[in-house]
């Protein structure tokens, strides 16, 4: 199973350096990916494609990138762009985002976010795998009057989308190549995720999805000091109606509920549920939550289940 890290430099000095300082470390530990929040700072494609660009063999991906306030045919130079620069292993995740954020930081309504969703992944396919697009759709058009092709990243772009609610889940089976499901645990993700995503792949005819599971988790010995201070940290979550449907469908209350926290064991064994449950890869993000002695001891398990 592939298993890797979000990387969280928003403290550093400068957050490019330190996030290539991190990666470089994250694959001597033996892990396989390393992926990238899109907030308002730092543009997550463009760091990912220098990430991969230094730190060889190492797949960089975002997670993921918001489809308001954004347009098919930007997103895709920024993608081939990124897949050229890392030699094919740059992956690209997109999401709904959320109505507080959208509304709020870009002052777009957020309205009809799954028939952009369609729309948007739609012309962006024909963009990666062909350069070209001729879309015109109710929310948006996407028109190439000239190529849109970026020499190097010819094998096409995969596209990953957090969809975790019934009709992103349709779209992204139907569309996409796969998701990227947070705050999603096992029971969520077996009993209702999975299921529906690969059911609306198979009547696409597409391949079975990848499911990348982000994992907020760190091994440390002291878990219940830990969960007080990540369920503090999460909390915001809680009040996004789409996750607190997923922690609830996961056995959950609060955001903390889903998390991973405990020793080598007790993580380990949280990782098998994970993949039993159809995880194809898992990404654990907050790793550095409990302090650096306990982000490494976290890469080092993560590192040495992943060999």
């Amino acid at each position: 199973m592939t298993l890797g890290v979000a990387l969280n430099t928003s403290g550093a000095d400068n957050q490019v350096d330190a996030s290539v300082l991190l990666a470089r470390e994250a694959a001597e530990a033996g892990l396989r990916s390393a992926w990238f929040g899109q907030t308002f700072g730092a543009d997550s494609p463009l760091l990912a494609a220098v990430v991969g660009r230094e730190v060889p063999g190492l797949q960089v991906g975002t997670s993921a990138v918001p489809v308001f306030g954004r347009h098919p045919l930007v997103v895709s130079g920024q993608a081939q762009t990124a897949q050229a620069a890392t030699h094919g292993r740059y992956h690209l995740g997109l999401a709904l985002g959320t109505r507080l954020l959208t509304e709020g930081g870009f002052g777009l309504p957020f309205e009809r976010p799954v028939a952009r969703l369609r729309e948007f992944l739609t012309a962006l396919r024909q963009l990666t795998d062909t350069g070209a697009a001729d879309f015109r759709g109710e929310l948006l058009t996407a028109v190439t009057p000239i190529p849109a092709r970026v020499p190097g990243a010819e094998g096409g772009v995969p596209l990953l989308v957090a969809a975790m609610g019934p009709q992103a889940l349709r779209v992204s089976g139907e569309l996409a190549d796969g998701i990227l499901p947070y705050l999603a645990g096992p029971r969520a993700l077996g009993d209702h995720i999975v299921p529906a995503v690969t059911a609306a792949a198979a009547a696409a005819g597409r391949p079975a999805p990848r499911v990348v599971a982000l994992v907020h988790g760190v091994v440390t010995d002291d878990a219940e000091g830990v969960r007080r201070k990540v369920g503090e940290q999460l909390a915001f979550y809680e009040q996004i109606p789409s996750y607190a449907r997923v922690i609830g469908l996961s056995g959950g209350s609060r955001a903390v509920d889903v998390a991973v926290i405990g020793d080598e064991e007790t993580v380990a064994a949280e990782i098998r549920r994970y993949r039993d449950a159809g995880a194809t890869e898992i990404v654990f993000s907050g790793t550095e939550a409990a302090g650096e002695e306990a982000r490494r001891r976290t890469w080092a398990l993560l590192g040495e289940l992943a060999r």
